[in-house]
């Protein structure tokens, strides 16, 4: 597969590093600052073309890859809808819920694949629970949770464009913890209906929330937490925790730390200590599931089948986080639709 990207920041270098190690090319890139995407041209072999319509049209590339901040999606999606080219963009998918029920739209009516990444679905530990937990391992689910106490400097925001609603789409929630948001769908089920509360620039100078909490209760009954925080020094690794009735599955970072399950049968969990998370670093994670969603995502192209990771289950997972943000504004329980809305 022959990959353009758009956008050359640090998340495009562990994408191409991915890309590299599965056998694809990265053949075109472009970025609106021309000396970075210039320099990434140079580091990976690419072709540096000057704007995104010239790289959504490239007749060496298969797949456009979309490696910029959360506002700019509808456009690269519509240009590669008019050329035919699948498309992948990082998470969230949007920074509204309108344009991601657009952009399911526009994927729909030019036939091609529009893919979300969330590549901790790839992880080992994951891939694991999500079986034992459809064998019943664990029993039905009475708690599902996610905590992601992480810590960001004031370098990290010092851009004018983080942590802000209109680029980012929020804060620590919707930017960081998005991923354990997508996990505990992908586990646990749909949610139907949440209550956040939420402090704004609680540490840094950001508009939107550095520190949030969320109930949740599933459409299967089970209930759930959902922390986020970027301003909790020095920053944790990550936990999904899922309880059963037979007993507890705990993943921390990008592992399965805890495996504690009543009369348990079945293949031997792969309980480890050593994770990666990006608590402090938000690039000391796993290059391997990208790698494994990478080639998921271009079966889906080559085959027209479906992905682990879809673009609804990424429209479902800003859904989520939408639905937490408008709670925490109201002060109000919210309930989610078991149905996405498209035109």
């Amino acid at each position: 597969m022959r990959i353009g990207i758009v956008g050359t920041g640090a998340i495009s270098r562990k994408n191409a590093q991915a890309y590299k190690t599965i056998g694809f090319t990265v053949t075109a890139c472009t970025d609106i600052f021309e000396a970075s995407g210039r320099k990434f041209a140079e580091e990976t072999g690419a072709e540096f073309v000057g704007t995104v319509e010239e790289l959504c049209s490239h007749p060496e590339v298969d797949i456009v890859d979309v490696c910029t901040l959360p506002n700019f999606r509808m456009q690269p999606l519509e240009l590669c809808a008019r050329s035919k080219k699948h498309i992948l963009v990082q998470k969230p998918m949007a920074t509204s819920l309108a344009t991601a029920r657009a952009m399911l739209d526009v994927a729909r009516g030019a036939g091609i694949q529009l893919g979300v990444v969330s590549q901790h679905r790839f992880d080992d530990s994951i891939q694991f629970l999500k079986k034992a937990i459809a064998d019943g391992r664990l029993g039905r689910i009475l708690e599902a949770d996610a905590y992601v106490k992480w810590h960001r400097t004031a370098e990290y925001y010092s851009r004018p464009v983080k942590g802000t609603w209109d680029v980012e789409g929020g804060g620590a929630l919707i930017n960081q913890a998005i991923h354990q948001v997508d996990m505990l769908l992908y586990l646990a089920g749909p949610v139907a209906q949440v209550f956040g509360y939420w402090q704004l620039g609680a540490v840094h100078a950001i508009e939107s929330e550095d520190v949030l909490n969320a109930l949740l209760r599933f459409g299967s009954g089970a209930t759930g937490v959902i922390q986020a925080s970027t301003a909790l020094w020095p920053g944790h690794p990550e936990r999904i925790e899922i309880h059963g009735v037979k007993g507890t599955a705990i993943i921390t970072g990008d592992k399965l730390t805890t495996w504690d399950v009543q009369d348990d049968c079945g293949e031997d969990a792969p309980v480890v200590r050593e994770v990666a998370s990006g608590a402090s670093d938000p690039m000391a994670i796993s290059v391997l599931p990208f790698q494994r969603q990478f080639l998921d995502f271009a079966n889906a192209c080559e085959t027209g089948g479906r992905s682990v990771m879809t673009a609804e289950d990424g429209y479902r997972a800003l859904q989520l986080v939408s639905s937490i943000y408008d709670s925490c504004r109201s002060g109000l329980p919210v309930d989610i639709p078991a149905e996405i809305e498209c035109g």
